[in-house]
C-alpha cells in the first residue's frame, strides 16, 4: 500500500514500506572502473553494463542492481537546503544525479557513512529529487556499507538523516582523514600540507580532483568523527597549524575546503600527525613519508609519445575503459592512423587484448601517431590521461 504527502515546499514523504517477509537476494557485485570526464573541476561517470547484473563503481562505491544492458552517466551534484529544512533531515551522503535507460536500473545501493553499531537506527532514509520536488524513500534494506532503494524514477538520490539521529551529541560517524600535500614555495623554503576530516562515503576521487596541483599521500584513512565537537592537530615538526582548532561539519558539499593547514619547512621528510577531540582523545594518528620535492623533481621528465606511451602501457591496459578504447578506435580510423582492418582486428577481442592492440599499434606508427593517441585519450577521458601524465 502506497500513500503520499506533498509539501507545499515541494516536500514528499513516501510511505511505502520494504517486504520484510521476502528474503533480500545478494549477488556478489562485479566491479567496474568508470570513465571519467572532467570540467571545471567536476567529475562526470559513465559505464556500459554489458549484461543483468549488481555493479559496483571503484570510484564512487555506487553499486547498481541492473535488469538489462545499458548505459550509466552519473555525478554528484549540490544538495538544495532549502528542500531538506522543512522535512527536519538533513544530508548524510554525496547527491548522486543518475540517467539511464528507462527500467534498467532495479535498485541503487548508496555508501552511507554510518558505523555498525549504529545500523539499527531508524534515521536513515533516501530521497529522490525530481523537478525540484524531494521524496522521501523508506531504504529497502540497509547493510554494513550500503543502503538498498528500489528505484523507479531516475533523477538525483542522495542519503539524509532524520535530525533525531544527533540528539545524542556524542554519537559518531565513520569517518577519513584525507592529506594533500602542496608544491614547495622556494622563496619561503616552506610547503603546506592540507589535512581533510570527511565523512568516509564521500568519493576520494571528488576531492582530488580539487587539488589537481597538490600530492595526494596515500595513508590509512579511517576515523570516526563526531558532528560539531571540535578537533585540533598535533605535528611536533610544523611551524603552523592553522587554524588552531575545528568543528567537524556534516559537508557533502561539492568543494571539499581544507579543515587543517600544516606549515612544513621544505626539506621535511617524515612527518607524525596526531588529529584530537575535544576530550584530549586521539582520533587519527600517523606517520607518513613525505615525497622529495625539488626543482628537478618539479618538471616531469619529457619523453618522446611513442616512449611516453609505452612507460604507461601496463596502466593504460589496465585502467582504459571499454567505451574508451572503442572511442579511440573510431577516432584514429578517421584520422587515417589505422585502417579498417586493424580496427576490426582489434574491435573483436576483449578489452584489455584490445586496449594492448590500439597502444601498441600506434606507438609502432612513431611520434606522430602517438602524440595523436594521447591527444584522443585526453579528450575522452582526462582523468585517466591525468593519471597517466599524459595531460
Amino acid at each position: 500500500m502506497r500513500s503520499t504527502d506533498t509539501l507545499d515546499s515541494g516536500f514528499e514523504l513516501d510511505h511505502t514500506t520494504a517486504e520484510t517477509d521476502q528474503e533480500d537476494v545478494m549477488e556478489s557485485p562485479t566491479s567496474f572502473m568508470p570513465a571519467v570526464q572532467t570540467k571545471s573541476a567536476r567529475i562526470c561517470y559513465s559505464f556500459r553494463c554489458p549484461s543483468p547484473g549488481v555493479f559496483l563503481c571503484t570510484l564512487t562505491g555506487v553499486m547498481f542492481n541492473i535488469s538489462q544492458e545499458a548505459e550509466l552517466l552519473y555525478r554528484i551534484v549540490q544538495w538544495d537546503e532549502d528542500l531538506l529544512h522543512p522535512g527536519n533531515i538533513i544530508a548524510a551522503s554525496p547527491l548522486f544525479n543518475i540517467e539511464s535507460s528507462k527500467d534498467a536500473i532495479r535498485q541503487l545501493h548508496l555508501p552511507h557513512c554510518e558505523p555498525q553499531e549504529a545500523l539499527l537506527s531508524d534515521c536513515l532514509s533516501v530521497v529522490h529529487i525530481s523537478a525540484g520536488k524531494m521524496q522521501v524513500l523508506k531504504p529497502r534494506k540497509i547493510t554494513d556499507t550500503h543502503v538498498i532503494v528500489e528505484v523507479t524514477h531516475l533523477s538525483s538520490f542522495g542519503l539524509v538523516w532524520n535530525i533525531t539521529r544527533f540528539w545524542n551529541k556524542e554519537k559518531p560517524v565513520s569517518g577519513q582523514v584525507l592529506l594533500f600535500l602542496e608544491p614547495i614555495n622556494f622563496r619561503t623554503q616552506r610547503q603546506n600540507l592540507n589535512v581533510l576530516l570527511l565523512t568516509s562515503n564521500i568519493p576520494v576521487e571528488e576531492v582530488r580532483v580539487k587539488y589537481r596541483d597538490a600530492n595526494f599521500i596515500q595513508a590509512p584513512s579511517k576515523c570516526k568523527l563526531i558532528k560539531d565537537h571540535r578537533y585540533t592537530v598535533l605535528c611536533p615538526v610544523a611551524y603552523k597549524v592553522q587554524p588552531p582548532e575545528e568543528d567537524f561539519d556534516l559537508d557533502f558539499g561539492t568543494n571539499y575546503p581544507p579543515t587543517f593547514q600544516i606549515r612544513l619547512p621544505a626539506d621535511t621528510e617524515e612527518v607524525t600527525i596526531t588529529i584530537q577531540g575535544q576530550t584530549n582523545t586521539d582520533v587519527w594518528k600517523c606517520t607518513i613519508d613525505l615525497p622529495e620535492r625539488t626543482r628537478s623533481q618539479s618538471t616531469p621528465q619529457i619523453l618522446p609519445p611513442d616512449k611516453h606511451l609505452f612507460a604507461v602501457r601496463k596502466q593504460f591496459v589496465d585502467q582504459v575503459s571499454d567505451s574508451t578504447v572503442n572511442q579511440l578506435l573510431d577516432s584514429l580510423l578517421q584520422q587515417g592512423i589505422i585502417n579498417k582492418e586493424e580496427m576490426d582486428s582489434a574491435r573483436i577481442k576483449p578489452r584489455a587484448d584490445r586496449a594492448r592492440d590500439v597502444i601498441d599499434v600506434v606507438r609502432n606508427k612513431g611520434e606522430e601517431a602517438s602524440s595523436s593517441l594521447i591527444d584522443g585519450l585526453r579528450e575522452l577521458d582526462p582523468y585517466l590521461s591525468e593519471t597517466l601524465h599524459l595531460s
